[in-house]
C-alpha cells in the first residue's frame, strides 16, 4: 500500500513531466565511496543541479582534494531560486565551474552564477558543450526523458552515474547497453536509496514519507537504482548458488513458447543447469559478466512474453551459466 502510493509520485512525474525529486546526500555519499578512485583528475559535470543547493555539487566539493578532482562543472534547468521549488520560471539557466582553489567558493550565490543565454537544458547546444569538456557525469536527471538522456551520454562517450526509476531496466533502449555490458546496475538499489526531497505541492504519501529535521519532505518510492559504466571489483564477484536442477525439476517449470526454465528468486539459480534460465530484472543488481551470459529480455520465441502453463511472470530477463559452458568445453 504504501509502496504504490509513494511510487504514484514518480509515474505522474513522468507523465506531467515536473521531475522535481532531489537526491539526499547521504545516498549520494553512500553509492558515490564505491568510485573513489574513478575520480583522480577528472572533470565531473552535474548537468540537472542548482549549484547553489545541489547535494551532488555539495559532495564533489567537500571531497574535491580527497578525490583528487579537475573541476566540478554544475548547471541548472532554468532559473530556480533557492528553495528549488519555485513554480516561477525566468527564461535563463546557468551553470557553475569549480576547481578548488583558494580564492574560489565552495557554496556559491546568485552573484558567482553564469547564466546561459537559453534555458540550459541538458539537451541544449550550451549545455551539451559543456559536457563535452567533462570526464564524468553524476547526477539525478528528469526521470521522464531518462530514455534520452541515457542516450546523449552514450552518443557522447561519457562515464556515467546516474539514479533512475527501476522499470528502467525494461526500455530496451537501457536494456541494449547492459546486455552488451555498456552499462550496469550500481550498488544500491530499491531501499537502499533512502528517498527524494520533493516541494510543498507534493503530497506526502504513506508512512515512509517523512518531514526530515532540516524541513525537508522525503518521500521513499522504492523503486530506483544507479546506472552507470564506472567498473568496481564487487560487479566481477559471482553470485553464490546452492540450489540444483536436477533432482528438483518441478520447482523450474518449462517456458510456454521459449527452451529454457524459469527462476522465481536470484537465490534460486541453480548451480548445475546448463541451459537458458529466466530470472526476475533484479537479478540484474547482482549479475556478474563474467559469470552470466544475458540472452534476451522478455519475449519469447513467438515473440510474446514468456510464459509458463498459459500464464506470464513478471518480466523475465533470459540468461546462461558461463561457468557451466566453461567447465563443459574443458571436459571434452
Amino acid at each position: 500500500m504504501v509502496r504504490n502510493a509513494t511510487n504514484k509520485l514518480l509515474q505522474n512525474a513522468k507523465k506531467l513531466k515536473s521531475d522535481e525529486f532531489y537526491t539526499q546526500l547521504s545516498d549520494i555519499e553512500s553509492e558515490l565511496q564505491h568510485y573513489k578512485s574513478h575520480f583522480e583528475n577528472k572533470v565531473v559535470y552535474c548537468n540537472c543541479d542548482d549549484p547553489r543547493i545541489s547535494n551532488f555539487f555539495k559532495y564533489f566539493a567537500s571531497n574535491f582534494q580527497k578525490l583528487g578532482l579537475k573541476k566540478i562543472i554544475t548547471s541548472c534547468y532554468r532559473e530556480q531560486v533557492r528553495d528549488l521549488f519555485n513554480r516561477e520560471e525566468d527564461e535563463k539557466g546557468f551553470f557553475f565551474e569549480y576547481t578548488g582553489t583558494e580564492r574560489e567558493k565552495n557554496k556559491p550565490s546568485s552573484t558567482d552564477i553564469v547564466y546561459f543565454n537559453g534555458d540550459g537544458d541538458f539537451r541544449s547546444f550550451e549545455s551539451i558543450e559543456l559536457l563535452k569538456k567533462s570526464d564524468i557525469v553524476v547526477t539525478n536527471p528528469p526521470f521522464s526523458l531518462f530514455r534520452e538522456y541515457v542516450a546523449q551520454l552514450v552518443k557522447y562517450d561519457k562515464k556515467f552515474l546516474i539514479i533512475g526509476n527501476i522499470n528502467a531496466i525494461t526500455y530496451k533502449e537501457i536494456f541494449k547497453l547492459i546486455k552488451e555490458n555498456k552499462a550496469w546496475l550500481g550498488i544500491n538499489l530499491g531501499r537502499g536509496i533512502s528517498g527524494f526531497i520533493v516541494p510543498e505541492h507534493y503530497e506526502l504519501y504513506g508512512t515512509e514519507a517523512r518531514i526530515d529535521n532540516s524541513g525537508n519532505r522525503i518521500v521513499s518510492p522504492n523503486n530506483c537504482l544507479w546506472l552507470t559504466n564506472l567498473d568496481i571489483s564487487k560487479r566481477h564477484q559471482d553470485i553464490a548458488l546452492t540450489k540444483r536442477y536436477f533432482g528438483n525439476e518441478a520447482e523450474y517449470p518449462k517456458y510456454d513458447n521459449y527452451d529454457g526454465i524459469n527462476v522465481n528468486k536470484t537465490q534460486d539459480i541453480p548451480l548445475d543447469f546448463k541451459g537458458v534460465m529466466g530470472v526476475p530484472i533484479t537479478f540484474l543488481h547482482k549479475f556478474n559478466p563474467d559469470q552470466f551470459e544475458i540472452i534476451k529480455f522478455r519475449k519469447g520465441n513467438d515473440d510474446k512474453d514468456l510464459s509458463v502453463n498459459g500464464k506470464c511472470p513478471y518480466f523475465r530477463i533470459l540468461i546462461k551459466n558461463k561457468r557451466i559452458q566453461l567447465d563443459m568445453a574443458r571436459s571434452h
